[in-house]
């Protein structure tokens, strides 16, 4: 015993006198010695991201937001709206997006309220139109790319949160069907369940045929994957399609209890069958995730919900993600212009703008409604904008305190003062 104490403190002073005797760390980074000795910090500076410091990180980004031109919103009464972009593509000499859009005699009116012509929520009563720019900022709406197909088909009720895949000189649109309407909170497999669907075409332009057929299929009952399968984003890795997806564990209510993640599902051919990875989920946050290549990776804006939201992640092998870098302001529901986003590139440059969501854009939830917007951003090996990689992103003062306590919340402070105050007499 006595043995294992004096070899104990033996190791204890060797490690002090070892730290003590190690130089400060130098001011220049080609000063630094290999065999350093360095903090859980440090050494996550040089091991975990791309680069230490944010303006060398290629995958770090600030966000800037531009309103788009060409969108009629029908003076933001709620019965207009076009969410959910799917990424931009660049065909016959312009961009194209397909989008999420409603045109309801009404805005939406919640679960309790709706029928064939009234909307429960934004996303319901839906279809996927297109529209088209040359540079980016005004388009030119084409109109409707998928419709509802006729009862009983999956989708007649709304489709809605597509994205497009282009495979040998064809193009697929991946999207959710509904066959309910969203917002049933009663619901014993969750109120949004809907398989993914699939149409092609053999032109952006359509016209488009759909499939027919559930593409990625449910997991059994006691699996992740069982009640949802949400936002369908293709891309092209090592001569396969690889399709990520949202499910969610956990009770799926109206206090979001579940935890929302993604997996990935690969094929051979558009119409599948697809195969789910065994690791399965692989991203472990995020309500809406935009994906592309780069380098020979992928690379994952995670947006808002989980441990890890509001980051910026990259998997090397297309699987295992890792946080590459955390920012502010992401896009929400995004869809890039990824020029690699199908051309299996080995070093793929990245992106550097695209197209988001803004829900609620008539701020009254009464008359809700989501309107598209430009983004753009420094998430390309070419582009250096060092602007874009500030991170001292200031905002007014008045929007931190619009989200100021609520009576209940000062009312609970209130008494933990009184009672403190008591205790001190």
């Amino acid at each position: 015993m006595r043995l294992i104490t004096s070899l104990i403190t033996f190791s204890i002073l060797f490690i002090s006198c070892s730290q003590k005797e190690q130089k400060p760390f130098p001011l220049y980074l080609k000063n630094l010695n290999s065999d350093r000795e360095l903090s859980a910090a440090m050494k996550r500076s040089f091991e975990h991201y791309e680069a230490p410091r944010l303006l060398d990180n290629e995958l770090y980004s600030n966000f800037r937001y531009t309103e788009l031109k060409g969108f009629d919103y029908n003076n933001g009464d709620g019965t207009i709206t076009r969410r959910d972009p799917s990424k931009v593509i660049f065909e016959n000499g312009k961009y194209y997006m397909w989008y999420t859009h409603r045109n309801t005699p009404t805005q939406p009116q919640g679960y309790e309220k709706h029928n064939d012509s009234i909307p429960s929520v934004d996303w319901d009563l839906c279809e996927i139109w297109y529209a088209t720019s040359k540079d980016g900022f005004t388009w030119e709406e084409q109109g409707v790319a998928v419709p509802r197909p006729p009862k009983p088909n999956p989708g007649w009720r709304s489709v809605a949160t597509t994205d497009v895949l282009k495979w040998k000189e064809k193009y697929y649109l991946y999207y959710q069907a509904f066959s309910s309407a969203s917002g049933n909170r009663k619901a014993k497999k969750g109120s949004d369940r809907c398989p993914v669907a699939m149409s092609y075409a053999d032109s952006p332009d359509g016209p488009w045929t759909p499939l027919n057929q559930v593409v990625i299929p449910f997991g059994a009952e006691d699996e992740w994957d069982h009640r949802v399968i949400h936002d369908p984003y293709p891309l092209v890795h090592n001569g396969k399609i690889y399709i990520y997806y949202k499910s969610g564990l956990g009770e799926r209510d109206a206090n979001r209890k579940h935890w929302d993640c993604w997996g990935v599902a690969t094929a051979d051919s558009p119409e599948g069958p697809f195969t789910k990875h065994p690791l399965n989920p692989v991203i472990n946050s995020g309500h809406e995730t935009m994906l592309f290549p780069f380098k020979e990776g992928v690379a994952a804006i995670v947006g808002t919900d989980g441990i890890e939201h509001f980051t910026i992640q990259y998997a090397k092998d297309w699987v295992n993600f890792e946080v590459a870098a955390t920012t502010k302001l992401l896009p929400t529901a995004g869809g890039p212009f990824s020029p690699d986003a199908f051309t299996d590139s080995k070093n793929a440059d990245g992106i550097t703008w695209g197209i988001s969501h803004f829900i609620n854009a008539g701020n009254n939830w009464g008359k809700m409604y989501s309107k598209l917007g430009r983004f753009d951003c420094d998430l390309s090996q070419s582009t250096n904008d060092p602007s874009l990689k500030r991170s001292n992103v200031l905002l007014p003062n008045d929007l931190y305190f619009k989200y100021g306590l609520n009576k209940k919340q000062r009312e609970r402070i209130a008494k933990e003062n009184q009672e403190l105050l008591n205790s001190k007499k």
